[in-house]
């Protein structure tokens, strides 16, 4: 089979199915080939288990971005609710609300225990490591040594597989830019009071300070499932059970062939004028041919993988949480998901809950390989150990494994990732990576949304009007209240940079 189509997306994603679904409207052809031989959304993707729910992850819907809301309005008008946003830390047996409450806190560390955190940060401000590359070194800077080693090694070391040293001070100062220990305790003390304190004009919204987000009644997969079925109805192709394993670009002609491949052994072949690629980076590079200068840059480049065990158990009054971040090293486990606490409709029985225990890992090692029975057995005893549910309540359990979850921010992903850009920009200029794992970048759904939505603009225009490379970049996107709906979102307009 050969089909020929305009532009062809790889990825039915956030960012893939954005760009497919906008192209469509525009009147343009688009086709969109998705691995999965069941499901689109990738990770933002919800996965059924005998009636029960649930996500790869957890994914709240917001944005400061009127587009992006109006676009998640656009496709799924009729089934956004309203979820407050409630979240702890366990650690070494106790609970902390998270944002920290200053008198709780306090409590449970204790008074000599948070005089020192309290010494630590001030140290650490009047004697900050200049010029900060390591995730230690960022941390320490902005909480100092001693919260660091409490609330923050032991957790990011589970996510990543990796010191703190060796990982970059960028992921830190992308996901929890604006916030350190004084802006902490002042929000922790209004929490603790039960004080409101209200923003100053233009003051941004800390992202981790949020409470509340919209989100889909049955899971952000509703969000793709509809985004899927509405560039179907404008004329789009979307298929499933495709993986890309070739790409090779015609100079001459300023066509690109794509090598398909079928669980089934089949292989299809497709032409297009355009690539819009949301695939892992490295994978992409891996399927250009002739294979490009940096494609030893590409191998280089770092994944962490991820498995769920989904835990189904009876007779247990749910806890009000969206998730529980598990920073006690003696569990393996790293966050704890309540899908009901999510959305009530994640969970068909009242007489049951369903907890999500997430674990993360490279594909390939002990974890990743274990039979499931051992990983159900090894969730079941750590749920117990924490202290959330009884071990002999639960009574079924599923098991998802999910590749390239994150892409990792190493000491030399940066340097890296420059190349690669270097080389497909000048080589491929109808090329274009958009998406989380597509730019190796570690983006939100809605930035994610975005570079595809300037990835569009850029098509229709003929020319790369826009550096998709800014978004989360030199913009500030942080999480505001009922997903961006309110207040800042009226102005806030998706412009970033143009390309000189």
């Amino acid at each position: 089979m050969s089909l020929h189509t305009e532009t062809l997306v790889i990825g039915a994603g956030p960012a893939g199915l954005t760009a497919a679904y906008l192209l469509a409207k525009a009147g343009r052809e688009v086709t969109v080939l998705e691995r999965d031989p069941v499901r689109v959304g990738g990770i933002s993707r919800t996965v059924e288990y005998k009636g029960y729910l649930f996500d790869i992850g957890g994914h709240r819907f917001f944005s400061k971005s009127k587009e992006v809301v109006d676009l998640w309005n656009e496709i799924l008008p009729d089934d956004f609710i309203e979820r407050p946003r409630l979240s702890r830390i366990y650690y070494k047996g106790r609970y902390y609300a998270y944002p920290l409450k200053a008198f709780e806190a306090l409590r449970n560390l204790g008074l000599w225990q948070s005089a020192a955190c309290v010494a630590s940060y001030l140290y650490a401000r009047a004697r900050p490591v200049p010029e900060p590359r390591s995730f230690h070194d960022w941390v320490r800077n902005q909480f100092g040594e001693r919260l660091f080693s409490i609330f923050f090694r032991t957790y990011t070391e589970k996510v990543w597989g990796l010191s703190c040293d060796a990982i970059s001070a960028d992921w830190a100062a992308q996901r929890i830019k604006g916030l350190d220990l004084g802006a902490a305790i002042r929000d922790a003390l209004a929490r603790s009071l039960g004080l409101g304190r209200r923003r100053k004009p233009g003051e941004p919204v800390i992202k981790t300070l949020i409470e509340s987000f919209r989100y889909p009644r049955r899971g952000p997969g509703m969000m793709w499932d509809a985004a899927a079925a509405a560039v179907r109805g404008r004329g789009g192709r979307v298929l499933l059970d495709r993986g890309v394993e070739s790409l090779s670009f015609d100079r001459a002609t300023g066509l690109w062939t794509a090598g398909v491949r079928r669980q089934d052994g089949s292989r299809e072949t497709f032409t297009a004028r355009h690539i819009v690629s949301s695939a892992a980076l490295q994978d992409l590079v891996a399927a250009l041919r002739p294979a490009p200068l940096s494609t030893f840059h590409a191998r280089a480049l770092g994944y962490r993988d991820f498995i769920t065990v989904a835990l189904i158990a009876r007779g247990v009054e749910d806890f009000p949480d969206n998730w529980i971040y598990i920073h006690d090293p003696s569990v393996k486990v790293g966050r704890v998901q309540n899908f009901r606490s999510w959305s009530p409709e994640m969970v068909p029985d009242a007489h049951y809950a369903c907890l999500g225990l997430e674990y993360f890992c490279f594909e390939g090692d002990g974890l990743w390989t274990a039979p499931d029975a051992d990983l159900v057995a090894l969730a079941k005893r750590e749920i117990a150990q924490i202290g959330l549910i009884r071990a002999e309540d639960v009574v079924d359990a599923c098991v998802v494994r999910q590749p390239k979850a994150y892409p990792v921010y190493d000491e030399a992903y940066r340097d890296n990732v420059a190349a690669i850009r270097r080389d497909l920009e000048t080589s491929y200029p109808t090329l274009h990576l958009v998406g989380r794992n597509g730019m190796h970048k570690y983006n939100n759904q809605d930035h994610a949304m975005m570079t595809a939505m300037l990835t569009v603009r850029n098509i229709l225009a003929g020319q790369r009007l826009y550096d998709v490379w800014s978004v989360n970049e030199d913009a500030e996107y942080a999480e505001a209240g009922l997903a961006g709906a309110r207040e800042a979102l009226g102005s806030e307009r998706l412009v970033p940079r143009k390309v000189a």
